[in-house]
């Protein structure tokens, strides 16, 4: 059987590249493969795979019982397919907090390690292979790490994240100050986008002493073009939020290059989340926060409902 490797839904181009780096590396070494997503990825993720020849895996709703399986990017069953407890899960490579809820059907191997970047821990596991990544996976590898570090601004970004994508950066001959604000440029360019799209574009569901938050952020460098579009992203946030199963949706605009996030504030649970998680004073339907960036590291530790 094929193993299939997949990140979270609402894929970004960690969660893209990567189950094609891995697919890469599982085929590499005789495991029969095959990198799918489970949704449509977001801009950046498109304009990464095709600027390193790559064709978009195939797009999956659920997974077959008995199904091998390897889970990229994330551990938490509320970003992965329904059916993913009967599937035969292999392992797990990620980088963010154990969520707890997957059961597997033995034992499986885990790699979680306190990296910005999935694709980093990869390069880590293959060792001596890694020597032999043709030159797209190393293109892949080096977006994934620019894109999840923000090219080295977000507080998630360790040395050795740096320095691996420095050392990717000079095999390619890629210019990483160049090529991170093509990136970003792909990222920013949400005008095809409806609402509903945007607000599920990168979000992640998390629930906070009983109330259950779709958690969403838009990296961008012209946030402007989000936030003009303020009043009608907040009335359309009851509705996915309705449609999702969540109490609340929460969206943060981050700006690349000022290096700080807009909060928008609909009802009086957001400027109370705003408040008691980030200390912030909320006078108006939005609210700047200076240095925030990252969910991971800063928005989602801190939040609080009380």
């Amino acid at each position: 059987m094929t193993t299939l490797i997949f990140g979270h839904k609402s894929p970004d181009t960690d969660s893209t590249g990567s189950p094609l780096i891995w697919e890469w590396f599982l085929n590499h070494t005789g495991i029969d493969s095959k990198a799918v997503l489970l949704g449509d990825p977001n801009t950046e993720a498109k304009f990464v795979a095709d600027r390193w020849g790559f064709a978009l895996p195939e797009v999956i709703a659920d997974l077959d019982d008995d199904q091998s399986c390897v889970i990229v990017d994330t551990n938490n069953p509320a970003e992965l397919p329904a059916n993913v407890g009967n599937a035969d899960i292999l392992a797990i490579i990620d980088h963010h907090k154990l969520a707890g809820g997957l059961e597997t059907k033995g034992p499986i191997n885990i790699t979680i390690r306190p990296l910005a970047c999935t694709a980093t821990i990869m390069h880590q596991m293959m060792g001596a292979h890694a020597d032999h990544m043709p030159e797209g996976i190393k293109g892949l590898m080096l977006s994934c790490i620019l894109s999840d570090t923000l090219a080295f601004r977000s507080p998630t970004t360790t040395e050795m994240d740096k320095d691996l994508a420095e050392k990717l950066a000079a095999d390619l001959g890629v210019d990483i100050a160049a090529y991170s604000t093509e990136m970003f440029a792909a990222k920013s360019d949400v005008s095809a986008f409806s609402d509903a799209e945007l607000l599920r574009m990168d979000s992640k569901e998390y629930e906070i002493d009983g109330t259950k938050f779709r958690v969403s952020v838009l990296e961008t460098t012209a946030p402007q073009i989000v936030l003009d579009r303020k009043a009608s992203l907040m009335e359309t946030m009851p509705k996915v939020a309705e449609e999702d199963g969540v109490d609340q949706v929460l969206l943060f605009v981050v700006d690349i290059l000022r290096e700080e996030a807009t909060m928008l504030i609909p009802n009086d649970l957001t400027k109370t989340v705003a408040e008691k998680s980030f200390d912030a004073k909320v006078d108006g339907d939005s609210v700047v926060l200076p240095g925030v960036m990252s969910r991971k590291k800063q928005i989602i530790p801190s939040l609080k409902v009380a």
